[in-house]
């Protein structure tokens, strides 16, 4: 059995992939936990796991972040039941796959509100308790996608270049005030999140993809560290490097290669 710490983690987007990954490792470490997404019956089931392997309080909270006005919600309904988030995992998250023009733009809506505004209106919320008790963390789920421009993906990858952007400039605010903000980048990884984004057949994944438990471990590692940016696997880091040197013209040519069906 863990010992537990007494602090609680608020993780986003729980249910399934690096989200349920990063519960399941919080609780492996003692700490509590504010589990939230849409299907509350996963979140339930993985609320009674939890208890019963750790021993941890596994709090659920199912919203969708997608609606409006959520975050709010979600804040409001954590702090009626006293709980004090000291970590705070931003994950939840989704993308679409195809031409922008031929889109359908209420998913590309209902993604920028998940991706950014969210995650911005969550942070935004728990950020002046964790300075006033002058400690806390924050991991933000980004995504290589970050490090250049994505034809059919364009909305996807623009939403994670704000989380990175977003997040290193938060965290030089308040590194030295006792709170840290960690920002994840995993290349491809073993999720349902292809499934849904409809890129299961693009050349992206046509390459091994890393487990979402090796990269929730790496997010989490990171995040108690205190670093600011961890980019998962050296083929990635290699290719974020790679995005950032190259002229936009052929990062964004090859990243539309990617994002091709095979």
């Amino acid at each position: 059995m863990p010992q537990l710490t007494g602090k609680t983690a608020l993780i986003t987007g729980a249910s399934v992939g690096i989200g349920r990954d990063l519960a399941e490792i919080f609780a492996a470490n003692g700490h509590h936990l504010v589990v939230t997404a849409r299907n509350r019956k996963q979140l339930t089931d993985l609320a009674i796991q939890l208890r019963q392997q750790h021993g941890v309080n596994v709090e659920v909270i199912d919203k969708d972040l997608s609606v409006p006005g959520m975050p709010q919600e979600l804040f409001d309904q954590i702090q009626a039941r006293g709980i004090a988030i000291e970590y705070l995992v931003n994950n939840a998250g989704f993308g679409t796959h195809g031409k922008f023009a031929e889109s359908d733009i209420a998913s590309q809506l209902a993604m920028l509100q998940v991706n950014v505004v969210a995650l911005t209106h969550l942070t935004r919320l728990f950020v002046p308790p964790m300075l006033a008790r002058k400690s806390g963390r924050i991991l933000n789920v980004a995504s290589t996608a970050a490090f250049q421009p994505g034809p059919l993906m364009a909305v996807y990858y623009a939403s994670k270049a704000y989380v990175v952007s977003f997040s290193e400039a938060l965290d030089a605010e308040t590194h030295r005030k006792g709170l840290t903000v960690t920002t994840l980048c995993p290349g491809a990884t073993s999720t349902e999140f292809q499934k849904r984004a409809g890129i299961q057949h693009t050349r992206l994944f046509s390459a091994t993809a890393m487990s979402s438990a090796a990269v929730a471990q790496i997010g989490y590692d990171a995040m108690m560290a205190g670093r600011r940016m961890v980019i998962t696997g050296f083929r990635n880091r290699v290719l974020a490097i790679g995005a950032k040197l190259a002229p936009r013209r052929i990062s964004t040519a090859i990243a539309k290669k990617l994002n091709s069906n095979r």
